[in-house]
């Protein structure tokens, strides 16, 4: 989501992973139903205008709740996290806070918050807020949906002056530098009531200390804000930046060759065919770089709540691990990556992309589920699913087997792929019926779909992806919400993910972090068919730099920090720079400020590991 490709309220993730951008320099807050879309320019005030062209919708705009993609990115440019992540190379660099030290039994760690960054009401950002927004998620089940993961471990927060906040753990946690929280304002949030219904999508402008300020937003039309002129960092270039929601991704790149779009990234990218359209257009540039996110099929494996109560309508052949393998060994990766992405992807294989390269792990021969559509047949035999005298398989109840498979109707991967998948699975005697929503959210937190497309956008840190599928995150009975992605609750994978969190050694941690890995695998819940490319397009004469991260080969839409949009220059800005990328400007501001007394070594190898990542 994200890093996280993130969902509301924690369990619809595949809509984060298929979150869509495109970017646009517009004068107006036209809609794609607006009759005249004006050309992408500056306003008739003089104020630039970025807008950015999305097909997924907010899911909520309160950071205790939103975890899709679209939802996740805008906190990141309206609220400032301890840390951030550095461009270039994704090493921990500060961000509300200036420098950390943990203590020598690694269960306390201090925070030094920066003097300079003041709430868009002219409040001084405090550790009081951060210390509130950290207890109120340890004391509010609500708070906590969509990231209770990363205060689980917290045994007390407290701010013993408004520059130094000190977190007590239960036990050490890897993660301290990695605690991707928005801190928001005390005095505005705790008049706040219930956490669990409150959206923060009735007053603007909504109080915050990043880039931006969030001034305005309409459901499934657009969301607007303005620069913070008083940002610490600096103040972006643009005056305003405006997400406008876009269903119709051609209609998106159709706009970018008229001038009216700036930027285009797709559903989560363009497609090969909406790529190759561009390249070599004057004054358009493509940029295809390996992503962070990998492209799933999930399995409901019986929704269940901590409770222990099941609901959902799953099909139950599912329950049955020799399905489940018998299903993946009937895709044909090659052919999704070739066909599909026409090699704007690479074959999937563990649950964290290359890109990571430190935790990225693929099965070993023995244990890959390679393409072989006859072993999928005895496996089906074995599992007591065989075929009718029409050559259906039929089901416990004498039913020929149909799974429904739920894919986004705006992503056409998931189109693509799921004609394929009746193809194949056909073939083994299964019906397949693609659900293609809009919002897959109610199915999906209903546990009323049988496979769905999932994914996601994995963070530097991968520990919040990994803690989706601990019994933790399961909902605590069916009327509520968890973090879960889907109902996945395994007692030998939770055992790894409290050792992986931990371990202090960056080396011993990974290979922690690889096992967790290989049990999913083994567990067969998650098939991760492909690592999709970032493929994205804008417009140079209208975008004359934006960063890229990571520097070389790296993405622009949906990064782990605000670096794209806080640094994009104007094509015709006096402060445009004569490279195609920012990244320099932000590298100078952020160097050399971080302090990790204790566990030097943690960063060091991270920085060093973080750096081979680049492809």
């Amino acid at each position: 989501m994200d890093t996280k490709t993130r969902n509301l309220p924690g369990r619809v993730r595949l809509a984060a992973a298929a979150g869509a951008a495109a970017l646009t320099l517009t004068a107006s807050l036209a809609t794609p139903l607006d009759p005249a879309p004006q050309q992408a320019r500056a306003a008739d005030d003089g104020r630039k205008v970025l807008t950015v062209a999305v097909a997924q919708s907010v899911d909520s705009l309160s950071p205790f709740l939103a975890v899709r993609l679209l939802s996740t990115s805008i906190h990141r440019l309206t609220y400032e996290y301890l840390t951030n992540y550095d461009p270039e190379d994704n090493h921990v660099v500060p961000g509300l806070a200036t420098k950390w030290r943990s203590s020598p039994d690694k269960l306390t760690w201090t925070y030094t918050i920066r003097s300079d960054s003041r709430w868009s009401d002219g409040k001084r950002a405090t550790a009081e807020d951060a210390a509130w927004t950290f207890n109120k998620m340890m004391t509010d089940e609500g708070a906590a949906t969509a990231n209770g993961s990363f205060v689980a471990n917290f045994r007390e927060v407290t701010a013993p002056s408004p520059t130094e906040l000190v977190i007590e753990l239960k036990k050490p946690q890897a993660t301290m530098t990695a605690l991707d929280v928005p801190i928001v304002p005390r005095h505005v949030w705790e008049k706040v009531g219930d956490f669990s219904k409150f959206n923060n999508d009735k007053s603007f402008p909504v109080v915050g200390n990043g880039p931006f300020v969030l001034t305005g937003y309409k459901p499934d039309s657009y969301v607007r804000l303005k620069a913070n002129k008083d940002f610490w960092r600096g103040a972006p270039k643009f005056d305003e930046l405006v997400f406008r929601y876009y269903k119709d991704q051609d209609a998106a790149v159709s706009a970018l060759r008229k001038g009216e779009v700036s930027f285009v990234a797709g559903s989560p990218s363009l497609t090969p065919a909406q790529a190759a359209s561009l390249k070599g257009e004057k004054n358009i540039r493509v940029n295809d770089a390996p992503g962070r996110r990998f492209y799933a099929l999930a399995t409901n494996p019986g929704a269940r709540a901590k409770n222990g109560q099941r609901f959902g309508d799953g099909h139950p052949s599912l329950l049955d691990q020799r399905v489940r393998r018998a299903l993946f060994m009937a895709v044909d990766r090659e052919t999704i990556v070739d066909k599909v992405f026409q090699g704007h992807a690479v074959e999937g294989q563990g649950y964290i992309p290359p890109r990571f390269s430190q935790y990225f792990w693929k099965p070993s021969p023995g244990q890959e589920l390679a393409y072989d559509p006859a072993k999928a047949e005895q496996l089906l035999d074995q599992a007591g699913y065989r075929k009718n005298g029409d050559g259906k398989r039929v089901g416990k109840d004498g039913r020929p087997i149909t799974y429904r498979v739920l894919c986004h109707a705006t992503d056409p991967n998931d189109k693509a792929v799921g004609k394929y998948l009746q193809e194949w699975w056909g073939r083994l005697g299964i019906g397949v019926t693609l659900t293609c929503l809009d919002n897959v959210t109610d199915p999906w937190l209903a546990g009323k779909y049988d496979l769905a497309f999932d994914g996601w956008s994995v963070n530097p840190d991968p520990d919040f992806v990994l803690s989706i599928h601990t019994c933790a995150a399961l909902p605590a009975t069916p009327k509520d919400t968890g973090a879960t992605d889907n109902f996945i609750c395994d007692k030998r994978y939770d055992e790894l993910y409290a050792r992986q969190l931990a371990e202090y050694d960056p080396a011993a941690r990974a290979a922690i972090v690889r096992r967790m890995e290989s049990r999913l695998y083994d567990l067969g819940y998650m098939n991760v068919m492909a690592y999709p490319n970032a493929v994205e397009a804008y417009r140079t004469d209208q975008i004359e730099s934006i960063t890229t991260m990571p520097a070389k080969a790296g993405n622009i839409y949906g990064q782990d920090g605000y670096w794209s949009w806080w640094s994009a220059v104007p094509a015709d800005s006096d402060a445009a720079s004569d490279g195609s990328s920012s990244t320099g400007v932000v590298i100078g501001i952020v160097a050399g400020a971080v302090v990790l007394a204790g566990i030097g070594a943690f960063v060091a190898m991270r920085r060093r590991a973080t750096a081979e990542d680049r492809e």
